[in-house]
């Protein structure tokens, strides 16, 4: 599924692209036509991003007070997708999410979808013969619709899609850990609960109740980078390496979001074009530093990934 990097880039888009804007709101499929109806007409005015959740608040009066919000909560999980389409003032990202292929359990995308962004030419239409724009007409299962007077966005099979209030909000917040892509981003937070449970640190970089958006390539490449064991005990990592930790996946997280790719490897140690990572499914391949083969294993039903001369596993362990 799409990595917390993403959903940032998202809520950019649409605070770029249909801040704003009074929308009209459909669910061409069906399924979401109640929360759709609540929506409908009214502007969007605030975007926010917590780990792997969108959050879109709409405002029937065009204030953007945020106890009086109605928001739209987004989680794209295995398989959802939001795909941009638009006149030639409406730069979007085309599209981030899936379609995507599977590996494994693993979702990567496609070639054409490498760094999640679709080619613009296959989803922006040619303008009518009078010069106007016409939104094109949704392709596949549509939950979503959001359409502005320049362009639309449609979502696609995603895990949840929901209206909720603000205090709802608050909730979703306040269950999930902290985000390092988030300026409410609490290092000290994330180090406490890490070093409190008696679990491996592989697993505790996945759990969204620890620190919010890290996904299975962050997970395996921070780890490498910081050269520590996935099955270390969290508990056993010293702080000082945990805010070191914190601090690399927020600059690798950040780069992400301002390229739509993940690139995690040092110039110096790209052997080859495609050398984005240094262990994430390179499984049995030498390491780009020091030539050992990759290892991997299943952890907490998810594959993982490490050099096992880079990254020792302590005795502890």
């Amino acid at each position: 599924m799409p990595e917390g990097h993403s959903i940032h880039r998202l809520a950019l888009a649409f605070d770029e692209l249909l801040h704003g804007e009074r929308l009209a709101v459909s669910s061409p499929q069906g399924r979401f036509a109640d929360g759709a109806a609540l929506l409908d007409g009214h502007r969007l005015v605030a975007t926010d991003a917590h780990g792997k959740h969108l959050f879109l608040g709409f405002s029937t009066d065009g204030e953007s007070d945020p106890e009086s919000l109605r928001w739209l909560r987004v989680h794209l999980g295995l398989y959802g997708s939001w795909t941009f389409a638009g006149d030639h003032t409406f730069q979007a990202p085309h599209a981030i999410g899936a379609p995507r292929r599977r590996v494994a359990e693993e979702e990567v995308a496609l070639p054409a979808l490498d760094d999640e962004e679709d080619d613009a030419a296959r989803l922006v239409p040619a303008a009518s013969a009078n010069g106007q724009w016409h939104p094109p007409a949704p392709r596949g299962a549509v939950r979503v619709r959001l359409l502005g007077e320049h362009g639309v966005a449609d979502l696609t099979g995603p895990t949840a899609c929901e209206v909720i209030s603000p205090q709802e909000k608050a909730a979703v917040h306040a269950r999930l850990g902290p985000d390092p892509l988030r300026q409410d981003g609490d290092v000290e937070q994330f180090v406490a609960g890490v070093r409190r449970r008696a679990r491996p640190v592989g697993e505790l970089l996945m759990d969204q109740s620890v620190i919010a958006g890290v996904g299975n390539i962050y997970r395996a490449e921070a780890l490498y980078r910081a050269r520590l064991h996935p099955r270390r005990l969290g508990r056993t990592v010293s702080a000082a390496k945990l805010r070191a930790l914190w601090a690399d996946l927020a600059a690798l997280m950040a780069d992400g979001v301002a390229t739509g790719r993940i690139v995690t490897t040092e110039p110096e140690d790209r052997q080859e074009v495609d050398d984005r990572w240094y262990v994430y499914h390179r499984t049995g391949r030498p390491c780009l530093r020091c030539g050992s083969k990759v290892a991997e294993d299943v952890m907490a039903g998810r594959r993982v990934f490490w050099c096992p001369r880079e990254q020792r596993r302590p005795s502890t362990a």
